[in-house]
């Protein structure tokens, strides 16, 4: 009887031993791609043994794991019916308990890149965040219901290119915070990596930040982690320009960078203490050799001119992001060979091979090491002193057909491992453990000192610092003031500067200018110290834009993405505005006119393609998500929602003239249960015709989008009375 009462007893233990916790974001509750779980399995197989459920999905990222659910984003649909899907699971069994699809739009990213970032929750309110390939970041509660929206691509110019790779957010405290290439107006026109962070609950934007110089790439997907460091929170991450920065978290200011690369950095950090761990794949930039790990001092001040690395170790890992626990840091490489280093000095422990390539993160738990292959392996591994033992390693296929593509990392919670694949989530375990969900009890950057609210403002923001306004619209701005730490102190009143924009009184109420479309800076002062917010004025419809009262080699203030690529310029004795041919860079250009809560209406433009040689350009409208094209080379009209995978394509043959003028109309109207999108084109000397020149009709409407214009300049293109009216 005594020996039953003492096993139960220690069987107790060894169960309240173990966490069941969250896994929030995709490396963990720490950031660090470690967890605490204990209990974990050894080895399982596709055919039952420690599978406790596989739900049907095809994703490509890491689930997000919370308050006893899985969340997961990927992709669904064939055709006319193909959108970016989210979905949520019951931890516990697999039932699907919700899923929402979205429209991919204004965007050349293909269907099987759809979900790449991963998701992320947050413990506290239990809402859960989307950042989507064509630009939508998206809030939803537990229960899937939508809190609020943002179109990055329309409201701040979020660049992406083909490739797909897309930032994932982060929660912090009260804050969402996304990073992406961006190109917008007034001065966040050259394309730079900003991080942009919301207010978690409503969307406000609390600021913008630009800690970095010259891109390289467009498309790069390192995430920023949160630290501590000599007392002040950072927020530590990759960059476009190939470098490591850390700002203050709270308010976007740079305190120190690390030039790492040439290339732009898709691995994300990893900081234990005051070290950060980074890795990338391309050439170094004070050696002609390729890819680094590289440990930073964290605790460094200063530009990216100055080092102040602690150790280097050159490999190619650009895409898999370090873990470590217990003194280890571990990497997978882009050839899927698993490393383990000593965190301190940096010396080599021992190498093993997973596959062929590497692009999922390994994960630590349990004395074992998680790690996933791109084609269809999952491993499970024992890290030892000088080697590591393979414990089992799993492959999955597509239908036995071929291996489904894995580039996401497990997610450990609840004595569980989730993890998406192209063919499935999966959740594998011992399937007679108790299944118990426990929030994370984990805080990220933890340890931080609590700030003097009496203390005198260092640092001024003014919330919300980025807005569109129709004229005569009031809006209610703050100044929030921060420590010379970047903590928050209090709200303070002050002076305001509002110039053209519109008024402001003392309490920050301010009335937009009654008339006019325009673009500015409104400053907040106190304190001794100033702070800007950006605002865009735009009316209702209708808008009518002929360029004759804007500056010669300007475009309209109030474009996202015209400034740089399209100049008003003098033509036949009347403004017109062109798009040249860039000496560098992309000759595709997309410009956002309105706010894209816009729907249910019309835009039509003359446009004017010049010739080059044997070469013609591309040139169209947009409107609310849809593009029609008059295509140079091809000599065809187009109309399409989706560049690169035409779910939307209606394309015939259509003939037109270089240096002559065209009108080109598209019509979109989705007050119904489909879209209808008709849109004409005819030589501007001769009447409108009665007939659409191309129709279509859309199953799955885009609701709401921005009005906008295209161009690809491999010729001068000329745009002439621009109309956007509700019809």
């Amino acid at each position: 009887m005594h020996s039953i009462k003492i096993v139960l007893v220690i069987s107790l233990l060894l169960i309240s031993s173990f966490s069941f916790a969250d896994w929030p974001s995709w490396r963990g509750p720490n950031q660090d791609g470690a967890s605490p779980e204990k209990g974990l399995i050894s080895q399982w197989s596709v055919s039952g043994e420690n599978l406790i459920w596989k739900a049907d999905f095809v994703g490509r990222s890491t689930p997000v794991v919370m308050n006893g659910r899985v969340y997961v984003i990927g992709r669904t649909g064939h055709g006319i019916t193909m959108q970016e899907h989210i979905a949520c699971y019951d931890a516990k069994d697999g039932r699907k308990i919700w899923e929402k699809k979205y429209n991919v739009y204004n965007s050349t990213v293909p269907f099987s890149r759809l979900g790449w970032a991963s998701l992320v929750g947050d413990p506290e309110t239990g809402n859960v965040y989307a950042h989507g390939v064509g630009g939508l970041l998206i809030c939803l509660d537990k229960d899937g219901k939508q809190l609020w929206i943002h179109s990055l691509t329309e409201e701040y110019g979020h660049l992406s290119g083909y490739g797909g790779r897309t930032d994932t957010p982060i929660v912090d405290e009260d804050m969402l915070i996304m990073g992406f290439v961006s190109s917008s107006w007034g001065d966040q026109v050259p394309p730079r990596h900003r991080f942009h962070a919301f207010d978690k609950r409503t969307g406000e934007l609390r600021y913008i930040s630009t800690p970095g110089g010259a891109v390289y790439d467009f498309n790069v997907y390192s995430t920023p982690v949160v630290a501590v460091i000599n007392g002040e929170r950072l927020l530590i991450g990759g960059n476009a320009d190939g470098a490591i920065y850390a700002i203050r978290v709270r308010t976007g200011e740079k305190v120190w960078g690390f030039l790492l690369s040439k290339r732009g950095i898709n691995s994300s950090v990893v900081v234990d203490g005051t070290t950060a761990y980074a890795t990338h794949s391309e050439e170094n930039v004070d050696e002609a050799t390729m890819g680094r790990l590289v440990a930073i001092d964290a605790t460094g001040k200063g530009d990216i001119t100055k080092t102040h690395e602690r150790w280097r170790y050159t490999v190619e890992a650009g895409y898999a992001s370090p873990a470590i626990h217990n003194g280890i840091v571990y990497i997978v490489d882009n050839s899927a060979n698993l490393y383990a280093f000593d965190a301190k000095t940096g010396s080599l422990h021992w190498k093993q091979n997973l596959g062929t390539v590497g692009k999922g993160s390994p994960v630590v738990a349990d004395g074992k090491i998680y790690a996933t292959e791109v084609n269809g392996t999952i491993a499970i591994l024992q890290p030892g002193a000088d080697n590591a033992k393979v414990l089992d390693s799993e492959k999955i296929t597509v239908k036995g057909a071929r291996t489904a593509e894995i580039y996401g990392s497990p997610a450990i919670a609840y004595g569980r491992i989730y993890f998406t694949t192209e063919e499935g989530v999966y959740c594998i375990g011992d399937k007679k453990a108790k299944f118990k969900a426990e929030p994370s009890k984990m805080i990220p950057g933890a340890g931080e000192q609590p700030a003097d609210k009496g203390a005198v403002p260092a640092f001024l923001q003014v919330v919300p610092a980025d807005v569109i306004l129709k004229p005569g619209e009031t809006t209610q701005f703050r100044v929030r003031a921060f420590n010379e730490k970047g903590q928050y102190l209090r709200e303070v009143g002050g002076a305001w500067t509002a110039g053209n924009l519109g008024t402001i009184d003392n309490t920050g109420k301010f009335v937009a200018a009654a008339k006019g479309a325009f673009a500015g800076i409104l400053t907040g002062e106190a304190a001794g110290l100033k702070a800007t917010a950006r605002v865009r004025i735009i009316p209702d419809l209708p808008v009518h834009e002929d360029f004759e009262t804007i500056e010669l080699e300007k475009s309209p203030s109030y474009w996202i993405g015209a400034t740089g690529k399209f100049f008003v310029r003098n033509k036949g004795g009347k403004k017109v505005l062109v798009k040249t041919i860039l000496e560098r860079g992309l000759q595709s250009g997309d410009v956002y006119i309105g706010p894209p809560s816009w729907s249910n209406y019309t835009i039509q433009a003359d446009v004017l393609g010049a010739k080059n040689k044997r070469r013609l350009p591309d040139m169209g409208i947009i409107a609310s998500g849809y593009k029609v094209s008059m295509m140079g080379n091809h000599q065809r009209l187009q109309l399409v929602s989706w560049d690169s995978e035409l779910r939307i394509n209606q394309t015939i043959p259509f003939k037109w003239e270089p240096d002559t003028w065209y009108t080109m109309k598209l019509k979109v109207d989705t007050s119904g249960e489909k879209g209808i999108l008709r849109a004409k084109v005819w030589p501007t000397a001769e009447k409108e015709p009665d007939q659409w020149t191309v129709e279509a009709e859309d199953p799955l409407p885009i609701r709401s989008g921005s009005a906008g214009i295209y161009g690809f300049s491999n010729a001068e293109i000329y745009y002439d009375n621009i109309r956007i009216t509700k019809e």
